[in-house]
């Protein structure tokens, strides 16, 4: 259960699967799915070059953010940053959380609140569908 030493045995027991082996706890999806449906359609409506996920989530030993670090690897980033974005803007970055839970912390919304000042407009996203719903929107 190393891969799990976050949870608590609490949520470790309320693990669950549904029928397309999507994890959850307490019947909500990880914030790891949640990214996984976004990836998809990011995939699909973008080209490869228009967006990237920025992976700073996961419990890791000290030596591996020592070493993210050096290589230049910023705290609170948000998790997408796409680049194609209407004319008004410079990029779009969201931050994606769990439906419910999942708290927004402060180097992130520090992140946030200095991209939108740079002409970024900013989302934080309970879940993909909260995400995709903002970037359909933005079409309309």
């Amino acid at each position: 259960m190393n891969g799990w030493r976050h949870l608590s045995e609490k949520q470790i027991k309320n693990i669950s699967t549904d029928k397309s082996n999507q994890i959850k706890i307490n019947n909500i999806p990880l914030e790891e799915e949640e990214q996984k449906k976004l990836a998809e359609y990011l995939n699909y409506k973008f080209s490869v070059l228009d967006w990237c996920h920025v992976p700073n989530e996961g419990q890791h030993k000290v030596q591996y953010y020592v070493k993210q670090k050096k290589l230049g690897v910023k705290s609170g980033v948000p998790d997408v940053l796409i680049f194609r974005a209407p004319k008004q803007y410079n990029g779009i970055a969201i931050e994606l959380k769990r439906i419910k839970g999942g708290k927004v912390s402060k180097t992130q919304k520090e992140w946030l609140a200095r991209l939108k000042a740079n002409g970024w407009l900013t989302k934080v996203a309970r879940g993909a569908d909260d995400a995709i719903e903002f970037l359909e929107e933005l079409e309309a």
